[in-house]
C-alpha cells in the first residue's frame, strides 16, 4: 500500500473534547499530523488519540495547562521533536469561567479566563510565528483563532469577563494578520454562536443552549464538527486569500 500522502502538521490547544476534538478528527482524515494538548481530560485525550490512528494520522499528545508560558513552550517542544514545525496552530484551548454577574466576580476566576484565553493564544501564536515566518527561515503558515460570537454580543448576565476575552481574541486575530502577512502566515478566528458541546454544562448551565435557542434565526443550535470544518477551510490552502477574517458560525445570531 503506498504511503498516504501528508498534508502538514497541525498544533490544536485543547483537543481532548469538543471543537478541538472534531477539528482534529477533520485533520486526521485530511491527513495532517497533529500534535495537541490537553488538560485534565485524560480519557477524552485517549479517545481522540484512537480515532485519530484509527483514521491513519500520526498524532502527539501533551498534557499541558495553555494558560502558562510552560505549558505552550511544552507543546511547541513535543511538536517540533515529532514532526517539527508546525504548518497550522488551531488556537482552541478556552473556558467560560463560571456564569456571574460582574458585580460578584472574584480577581482570580477573571485571571483564569485570561490567562488561557489570551495569554495563551499569544504565547501560542508567538511560537508558531517564530517557526513559520519566512523572515525567519520558515515556509510559511496559517493560525486560526476559536473566536465567540461573546466577543460581539458581550455575555451580559452570564460571562462578560469570556466575552471580553473573546474581543481580545478579534483584535489580537486582526493585529497580527497584519504584522505577519508578507511572512507567509495567514491568521484569521470563526466566532462559534450557540453550538452544542460540554462548555455549557461545564461552565453551570447545563440548560442554556434550550434556553437561547430561540435567538438563533436558524432555529437550532450549531455542532462542533460544523464549526471544525470552517476551521479547517480558513486552515487550508482552498482560503490561500483569506487573511484578517473573523468568520461567524452562529446560525444567524
Amino acid at each position: 500500500m503506498a504511503e498516504r500522502e501528508k498534508t502538514g502538521t497541525m498544533i490544536v490547544t485543547g483537543g481532548s473534547r469538543g471543537i478541538g476534538a472534531a477539528v482534529i478528527a477533520g485533520a486526521a482524515r485530511a491527513g495532517y499530523r497533529i500534535c495537541f494538548s490537553y488538560g485534565a481530560d485524560v480519557a477524552g485525550a485517549e479517545r481522540v488519540v484512537a480515532d485519530a490512528e484509527g483514521a491513519g494520522a500520526e498524532i502527539t499528545t501533551v498534557k499541558a495547562d495553555m494558560g502558562s508560558e510552560d505549558g505552550v513552550m511544552a507543546l511547541f517542544a513535543a511538536c517540533d521533536t515529532a514532526y517539527g514545525a508546525p504548518d497550522v496552530l488551531i488556537n482552541n484551548a478556552g473556558i467560560t469561567g463560571k456564569l456571574t454577574r460582574v458585580a460578584d466576580m472574584e480577581a482570580g476566576e477573571i485571571t483564569r479566563v485570561m490567562n488561557i484565553n489570551v495569554l495563551g493564544y499569544f504565547l501560542a501564536a508567538r511560537e508558531a510565528i517564530r517557526r513559520m515566518s519566512t523572515q525567519r527561515g520558515g515556509r510559511g503558515g496559517s493560525i486560526v483563532n476559536v473566536s465567540s460570537r461573546a466577543a460581539v454580543l458581550g455575555g451580559p448576565g452570564e460571562f462578560v469577563h469570556y466575552g471580553a476575552s473573546k474581543g481580545a481574541t478579534d483584535t489580537m486575530t486582526l493585529g497580527m494578520s497584519k504584522e505577519v502577512g508578507a511572512e507567509g502566515i495567514r491568521v484569521n478566528a470563526v466566532r462559534p454562536g450557540l453550538i452544542e458541546t460540554d462548555i455549557h454544562a461545564l461552565a453551570g448551565a447545563p440548560d442554556r443552549v434550550d434556553r437561547l435557542m430561540s435567538g438563533v434565526p436558524m432555529g437550532r443550535a450549531g455542532s462542533a464538527e460544523e464549526v471544525a470544518r470552517t476551521i479547517l477551510w480558513l486552515a487550508g490552502p482552498d482560503s490561500s486569500y483569506v487573511s484578517g477574517a473573523l468568520l461567524d458560525v452562529s446560525g444567524g445570531r
